[in-house]
């Protein structure tokens, strides 16, 4: 067995093609590396920049009301390795009592270079998806094919050897010969990010890595196993050839790019957009109601929600709506300014109504988000997950898949961001309501003192540890382990059963 190996090895470590996939693979890896950091190193700065402006716009607001919080996801370091969804989703959020934080309220900061974007889109899992999985089928077309059209194998055969032995060295020998530009080129990749002063990575970031390079060796032996399947099913090299080059063309260039406009996007009926809208509208009317019926019933003569303070534009309360986003907020229009000793009895009128008013919005938000939650995952979540299915049809799909849960660039890995700004929001409203923020005068008027913010806690956003990001890719990792076993038993028994 060992002696078949070695064989094996030094026929494939002698040839070009050994030389031109270690080549390329460093060349393109360590190249993509550096534009790859430099992108990131952009946007790391770009989402400093975006905090401290936003703290400082927070620090500038002299009342409570008119202070809005926004928090920022900083950039994954690992989407170097796998970009994802990284880059694609929101990185900045508004938190309000008035509205629950979603996916689909989100804005985006930085800075872009469309030149940069360029480079920066084929990061270094892009690189085995396209040029790996090319030289894989190479390696492989040839192994039995050549050794029909030579003869070789009926000379190997005359020996007292099995046909698995010969099947295990070819594979062993060709996978040792794959992994080495794999593993050379993802050390290369990681002492470059080592010397970045602006990536730091711990112990499970290092473990992600691990992860991205056993999906890598599992899609790689795919592909090699294809063209090995192909190279035992056919007599001829260029046979061989030809139909491992269109399998790569398919698999890897048009069944992702052709697949999404070849399946239909499933539209969410407009009976479910319709019903959601019409839900959410009667909540907002009913918060109305119920804001009216307070300025008719409280001890303050008539119903002017501005109590007739001077300088306070008597406009009342705007209810916004936007039927494409399922989003109703409750502004109220205030001014601040011009208060006198004559508006000083008023003023507990006000306050009293404003405590009552931060509840009752706070209420209004959460029963609206019950509703919008699940209209937008329908609406949104769910066809882009069939999508994501037919995608997964591919040896590309589950590869890309995979190595985005282990990096954390996945959907869920960006979406566990708006997870914590929910929390976050949360927390801030305990905290108002702990210090009795919407009853202060502080929450529509600064003139007897600015609102304090130093006291409002801070956002702290946390990725998920190793355990989740396995949890996430194994699947698929799975199904990639699966295809190879299918793939050998496949390759086995035709190759058993060839007369030679």
């Amino acid at each position: 067995m060992m002696t078949l190996i070695r064989r094996e090895l030094l026929d494939n470590l002698m040839t070009f093609r050994f030389a031109a996939a270690t080549f390329i693979t460093l060349l393109l890896v360590v190249a993509n590396t550096f534009v790859l950091i430099t992108d990131y190193e952009r946007r790391l700065a770009s989402h400093n920049e975006a905090v401290k402006m936003h703290q400082r716009q927070l620090q500038e607001k002299i009342t409570y009301s008119a202070g809005e919080v926004r928090v920022d996801r900083p950039p994954n370091p690992l989407s170097i390795f796998n970009v994802g969804f990284d880059k694609r989703l929101g990185n900045e959020v508004r938190i309000s009592h008035r509205v629950v934080p979603s996916l689909w309220d989100a804005g985006m900061h930085g800075s872009d270079n469309p030149f940069m974007d360029m480079f920066a889109s084929m990061d270094i899992v892009f690189i085995f998806e396209v040029i790996l999985s090319l030289f894989a089928l190479i390696f492989a077309y040839n192994a039995f094919a050549g050794e029909y059209e030579s003869g070789t194998l009926r000379l190997v055969l005359t020996h007292p050897i099995g046909r698995g032995k010969i099947l295990v060295a070819k594979y062993m020998s060709a996978m040792l010969c794959l992994i080495v530009p794999l593993l050379i080129s993802l050390l290369l990749a990681i002492i470059l990010l080592t010397t970045s002063t602006a990536i730091s990575l711990n112990s499970d970031d290092f473990l992600r890595i691990g992860g991205i390079i056993l999906t890598s060796v599992a899609y790689l032996s795919v592909f090699y196993l294809i063209g090995l399947l192909i190279s035992a099913a056919t007599r001829r090299t260029s046979t061989a050839l030809m139909l491992s080059m269109f399998v790569w063309g398919f698999w890897v260039l048009v069944y992702p790019n052709v697949i999404l406009t070849v399946i239909p996007r499933l539209e969410s009926p407009e009976a479910l957009r319709a019903s959601a809208f019409n839900r959410i509208e009667n909540i907002w009317e009913t918060f109305d109601r119920e804001r009216k019926h307070y300025l008719a019933t409280d001890d303050f003569p008539g119903e002017d929600w501005g109590y007739d303070l001077r300088g306070w534009g008597s406009r009342g309360a705007n209810l916004m709506g936007n039927s494409q986003r399922l989003l109703y907020t409750y502004r109220s229009v205030m001014n601040f300014e011009g208060f006198g000793e004559k508006d000083e009895p008023k003023m507990p009128h006000a306050q009293k109504h404003f405590g009552f008013l931060g509840a009752l919005t706070i209420d209004a938000a959460d029963r609206t988000w019950l509703i919008r939650k699940p209209a937008l995952e329908e609406i949104f979540i769910q066809p882009a997950d069939m999508e994501r299915i037919w995608l997964k049809l591919s040896p590309v799909g589950l590869y890309d898949a995979a190595t985005q849960a282990w990096a954390g660039t996945d959907l869920l890995g960006v979406r566990d961001f708006f997870h914590a700004a929910r929390q976050y929001r949360q927390s801030v409203i305990n905290y108002f309501y702990d210090n009795k923020v919407f009853e202060s005068r502080q929450w529509f008027s600064g003139d007897k003192g600015a609102a304090d913010w130093s006291g409002l806690p801070q956002f702290v956003f946390q990725r998920d540890d190793i355990n989740t990001n396995a949890k996430r890719a194994l699947p698929d990792v799975c199904l990639l382990l699966m295809i190879n076993v299918v793939l050998f038993i496949v390759i086995f028994l035709i190759f058993v059963k060839t007369e030679v």
